[in-house]
Parts: structure tokens; C-alpha cells; sequence
């Protein structure tokens, strides 16, 4: 069953399974999350639910959406997220919640990674540097080398790896395992790393 929830990272920690390996995981603490609202195909043009996650002021929240959550009849949030392709049928006030999930589940996890901020190519593309410090070349260590043709074209391609932005963008990861889950904090424990920094919003989809 396709499952989804939203949640935003704790943090990371290492747990201990049954042989006694230890097992590096995310802390996540997700839910529960109130179905605001549902899209249908005849009305919206497609089929998802809104789900939303985190508490905020009703002084913080703008009329249209305050008329929505009243209309829903759920308490604001500070988040909103659209899912698709759910396989169980929800109807607006519901709760979903981390017992959804079980452990050993395979999920996506999506969200914004960690801003790196203007980066060289040494560190945002992993290349080598120009090499040694030989004939006269005392600061060409982290330097990309030469970018442009010859003659012809006469121009440096499109698309070429240089400095530039790093991180920050939109990423996801399937196939994580769930090591545990503790429905009584509402906290999802996860094998291994998610992109993103502590307080990240993520979105779980069980796969």
C-alpha cells in the first residue's frame, strides 16, 4: 500500500539491530498530518490530497488559506504538500500518522539539500586541480584548467562543469529502509542519511 507523510529531520543517531550492529540512522519526526485537501479529476483536472504538517498562529496565516482550514475544519499549518497515486482513500479531517508505516518498509525521501553556496570545481565536481607546483605555477592547485576549443568551435561548450552554486536544490532518495518506528513521538527511524539540514522539511513516500 502507498503510504505518504511529512515530517521534518531531527537529526541523526546510531541504533543497535537484533545481531548487535550498530546502524547509523535519521531521526525523523513526521506527523500527524491533516488531510486539508482533496483534488479529484472531474473538478481540479487531476486525483491528489493536501496533506499538512506543522503548527502555526492563525495570525500568521493568510484569509485564503485561513478559509480553507476552517472550511476543513482542521487547526493551520505551517506547511502544505500535494501527493498523488495514494492507493488508500482519505477524506478531508483525517490523520495520517507514522503507523502507516512499519518497520522494514522501503520510502522515498524527498527535500531541499544543504546550500553549499559558491563553490570551486575541486569541491562541486571532484576534480584533481591543475596538478604540481611546477614551472612557475605557485597558485594553480584548485584551478579547472583550460574550458575553451581551438579554433573551431571558438567558443567553450555549453553545459561545461565549472564553479559555481552548490547545493540547495530538490533531491530525492529511494529505496531507504525504515529501521523503526515510535508512534507514541511520532518519529520515524531511518538506515542511513537524508539530504537536508536539522529542521528540513521532508516528504515520505512508503514505495
Amino acid at each position: 500500500m502507498k503510504s505518504a507523510i511529512l515530517g521534518k529531520k531531527v537529526g541523526m543517531t546510531t541504533m543497535y539491530d537484533s545481531q548487535g550492529v550498530a546502524v547509523p540512522c535519521t531521526v525523523i519526526e513526521a506527523g500527524p498530518c491533516p488531510v486539508v485537501n482533496i483534488k479529484t479529476l472531474e473538478k481540479d483536472g487531476y486525483s491528489a490530497i493536501q496533506l499538512g504538517f506543522g503548527s502555526i498562529k492563525i495570525n500568521r496565516v493568510n484569509k485564503p488559506l485561513a478559509g480553507q482550514f476552517k472550511k476543513a475544519g482542521v487547526e493551520p499549518v505551517k506547511h502544505l504538500k500535494e501527493f498523488r497515486d495514494l492507493s488508500k482513500d482519505y477524506e478531508i479531517g483525517n490523520q495520517i500518522t507514522v503507523e502507516e508505516f512499519n518497520s522494514g518498509d522501503k520510502v522515498k525521501v524527498s527535500s531541499n539539500s544543504k546550500g553549499r553556496g559558491f563553490q570551486g570545481v575541486v569541491k562541486r565536481h571532484h576534480f584533481g586541480g591543475v596538478g604540481m607546483r611546477t614551472h612557475g605555477q605557485s597558485d594553480r592547485q584548485r584551478h579547472p584548467g583550460s574550458i575553451g576549443a581551438s579554433s573551431y568551435p571558438s567558443r567553450v561548450f555549453k553545459g561545461i562543469r565549472m564553479a559555481g552554486r552548490m547545493g540547495g536544490k530538490r533531491t530525492s532518495i529511494r529505496n531507504i529502509e525504515i529501521f523503526e518506528i515510535i508512534p507514541e513521538r511520532n518519529l520515524i527511524l531511518l538506515k542511513g542519511s537524508v539530504p537536508g539540514h536539522k529542521n528540513t522539511l521532508l516528504e515520505i513516500i512508503k514505495l
